[in-house]
């Protein structure tokens, strides 16, 4: 029988660029009836043969199909490559077996064929183990592993970072000490030479041009793979030596009767790890892609993707490892980020569904004259913006569908006001309330200040507070109370939902500095009750978008206005020599009875460094700078009970000044501290720099925010103008997200979103086009139960399984 590998690479390949009859010359009408002619008197097993002639590939006709019409017919051959290979591999093994029954052995030289992958019939699919794939042996897919790729899918979704622009070809006489260059040249002599101390090989290539001598350090092998008069393809840059042009270590291919992978092209550079190098990588990837990105099922709704302009799935997979050009590549990663966004819009709104309408919660009615009678026991008025939040939450609380809100507002908006009044209509309803905060200092300082603003009501609400250090025999009877119903309102930290605490009628859980949590966190909150409401609150300024990306199961409030007489933290951008200036204004704060912050540089590459930086840091401003002041040290490596520790003496006053790397508590509040000292703050988005400057200011004398950079790059310093000249978080959270995309605000990690490979959360116009084409397919089908959305709802349910969340 003619061989079918040849015939299946085409036919992949056709599926992986988007069908457009150009991988052959001639086109494939030409190709299958040379191919039918040779292929049919081999084909023995009758219903192999029916298939065949149904098929029509004698007399195709694939240059008149449409797009869609092509992906549909190429399948149907691959399916019957995969049914006719299953077929006479069955029939083998019956001829082995008889012959091994007999004491008969198979003649000399033959042995079963392997059979090849295909997603479209027998055991291989998509989530095949890696090892399948030509080239990767199980020492391979190890490394491969520690990068997160497992499985065929993976393989074919691990995207390079970027691409090596080696498509222009020049001539020799061309080149230039500068940038990337591509030639195609002659071999006209390759031999191993020493250069520097080590060997390496040498070769001498030309073109009609001239000649060019090229290099390979601590290579000596490649000079046997480079024969005389061999035509090969060099990509890399050129320098000079004594005067000379040279190709120094470039990337190279022999050109033979195949597509280019390491040269001539837009070349991808993937991630790497120890033990994987580049060019074995290329090579396995692009096998992969030739042999299964046209086995993957285009899971989007076709309306979808002719609205949106959208390349096919298998196109854009192979055009983002391999592209024909910088368009199709930008058009690839284009459908590709689509796909990931509208995703996870679908997960969010498909988990928010879920827990509305098959988790019907409790109304909570009954709360209106306590919170009224709250609210007027207040020294002060609640805003416009929090008598208007108050009243959106109110309102979800009265509903029978789980109330499941984010809170944003600045930090002395007056967020937690607005809970105590949720709570103490949970309360007023008969329910029990929870409130949940990320450290125990957040938690203390929440049941001292809510201890305080209830004290003057005339009933008597029961608080406690649930924290990891309470000792044994006060935890468990205070999970004895809790479970009887006798704690009316309980704050507390992760405690809160470990094992063995159970809530008689928990009504209402609020989760305070909601992205210090995990999705699962704030799921376990809200599975200890049945269906209770939820609120969660956030001082992080988030814009719009980008939150109802993050936190699209969530309705959204936003107390935008800060309470009159609220002061404007006055800030500064300092140059490196008015350092000591900086100090001597520090040490007049310290000296007027307040404390004050310093916050050490940003060192990304190492927590380690970063640490022993603080550390050096915190002995020289102790020894040189302000020998008279008692200083304090927080960092990362501190366990939890020495930063709370550290915390508790600043806040007692016990301390002048606290020295921190960027780990200073969201939302701790130290009255007293009016200025803020920032070290390298050229290296800090907006985001966190506004965050490090709430943390002064919250009390009654002016406060200040110093920034010191030593050389900050041209969007360093727009950075700095700007946390300067705004005040505005949310203003200030447009401008880091247009600056530096989304990482300061959240990774997809803590939020519990799958991962993003292409997906910028920045785009925002994907991000609109996204989120309303999956609110329009999720109107018209929220559980994704019509035929045509099977595919879709599979991917959406594959994708949230692999990060543990569960839609239903």
């Amino acid at each position: 029988m003619v061989s079918v590998e040849p015939l299946r690479k085409i036919l992949q390949m056709e599926c992986s660029k988007g069908y457009p009859d150009l991988v052959v010359i001639g086109g494939l009408d030409r190709y299958l009836r040379r191919w039918a002619s040779e292929a049919r008197d081999g084909i023995a097993e009758p219903r192999s043969l029916r298939r065949f002639e149904e098929l029509h590939l004698a007399n195709p006709g694939y240059a008149a199909l449409d797009r869609s019409r092509r992906q549909e017919w190429i399948a149907g051959i691959l399916h019957w490559l995969a049914e006719m290979e299953r077929a006479t591999s069955e029939r083998r093994k019956a001829e082995d077996g008889a012959a091994i029954s007999s004491n008969r052995l198979p003649a000399a030289g033959t042995r079963p064929r392997p059979r090849h992958p295909s997603a479209a019939a027998g055991p291989h699919s998509l989530d095949s183990h890696i090892t399948l794939i030509k080239g990767i042996s199980s020492g391979l897919a190890a490394k491969f592993r520690r990068l997160g790729v497992r499985t065929v899918r993976d393989l074919l979704y691990f995207f390079p970072r970027r691409h090596l622009d080696y498509s222009t070809l020049k001539t020799v006489s061309e080149l230039e000490e500068a940038g990337e260059q591509t030639i195609l040249a002659t071999v006209w002599e390759a031999q191993v030479t020493t250069l520097g101390s080590r060997r390496g090989t040498e070769a001498i290539v030309g073109d009609e041009t001239g000649n060019l001598r090229v290099v390979w350090f601590n290579q000596p092998y490649l000079a046997k793979k480079l024969p005389t008069n061999a035509r090969m393809v060099l990509s890399g840059r050129v320098s000079l030596f004594k005067g000379r042009k040279v190709f120094e270590s470039p990337e190279w291919e022999l050109v033979e009767d195949k597509e280019l992978i390491h040269t001539g092209r837009l070349v991808p550079v993937y991630p790497l790890t120890e033990g994987l190098r580049p060019r074995p990588v290329r090579k396995v990837i692009k096998e992969a892609v030739d042999l299964w990105a046209g086995q993957v099922p285009d899971f989007l709704p076709p309306e979808v993707i002719s609205r949106c302009q959208l390349m096919a799935l298998p196109q854009a997979i192979g055009q983002a490892h391999y592209p024909d050009s910088s368009p199709t590549r930008d058009s690839a990663r284009g459908r590709l980020a689509f796909d990931e966004l509208f995703l996870i819009q679908l997960g969010v709104l498909a988990k928010k569904h879920h827990w509305q309408q098959d988790r019907p919660g409790s109304p909570l009615q009954a709360g209106r004259d306590v919170v009224a009678g709250f609210l007027s026991s207040l020294p002060f008025a609640l805003t416009p913006a929090q008598e208007r939040v108050l009243a959106e939450i109110l309102d979800d609380l009265g509903r029978s569908q789980p109330m499941c809100r984010l809170l944003q507002g600045e930090v002395g908006s007056g967020k937690t006001v607005v809970a105590i009044a949720a709570l103490l209509a949970a309360v007023a309803s008969g329910r029990q309330g929870a409130l949940m905060a990320p450290t125990e200092i957040l938690a203390e300082q929440h049941f001292a200040s809510i201890s305080r603003l209830l004290s003057s009501l005339s009933h008597p609400i029961t608080l406690a507070l649930l924290t990891g250090s309470i000792g044994q025999g006060e935890k468990q009877e205070l999970h004895r109370r809790i479970s009887a119903g006798e704690v009316d309102i309980v704050i507390g930290t992760h405690a809160l939902i470990q094992k063995g605490v159970e809530f008689e009628r928990l009504g209402l859980a609020v989760v305070d500095e909601q992205h210090r949590f995990g999705v699962m966190q704030r799921s376990a909150l809200r599975h200890k009750g049945v269906s209770p409401h939820v609120l969660v609150m956030t001082a992080t300024p988030i814009p719009r978008t980008l939150a109802l990306t993050l936190y699209g199961d969530l309705d959204i409030s936003v107390i935008d206005q800060l309470p009159p007489g609220r002061q404007t933290v006055k800030t500064k951008w300092l140059d490196p020599g008015q350092r000591g200036s900086a100090y001597a204004f520090v040490q007049r704060q310290i000296d007027a009875g307040r404390q004050g912050f310093i916050i050490c540089p940003l060192i990304e590459e190492s927590e380690s460094i970063e640490t022993k930086a603080a550390i050096a840091e915190y002995q020289r401003l102790s020894r040189d700078v302000f020998p008279q002041l008692k200083l304090g040290l927080l960092h990362g490596r501190l366990s939890a009970p020495e930063k709370e520790e550290v915390m508790r003496r600043f806040r007692a006053g016990e301390l002048h000044i606290l020295v921190s790397t960027p780990v200073v508590e969201v939302g701790i509040d130290v009255p007293n501290a009016t200025v803020m000292l920032i070290e390298g703050a050229d290296r800090f988005g907006l985001s966190p720099l506004h965050q490090f400057r709430g943390r002064v200011g919250r009390g009654e004398e002016q406060s200040y925010c110093l920034l010191l950079a030593e050389t900050p790059s041209a969007e360093g310093r727009e950075r700095l103008a700007l946390i300067e000249r705004i005040q505005d978080g949310f203003i200030l959270a447009e401008e880091d997200l247009r600056l530096r995309g989304p990482g300061e605000f959240f990774g997809t990690r803590q939020s519990g979103l799958p991962d993003l490979r292409m997906a910028r959360l920045s785009d925002i116009a994907l991000l609109e086009q996204a989120r309303g084409e999956a609110l329009r397919l999720f109107e018209q089908d929220p559980e994704l139960k019509q035929p045509e959305h099977r595919l879709l709802a599979s991917e959406v349910s594959r994708l949230w399984k692999d990060k543990g969340v569960e839609l239903d």
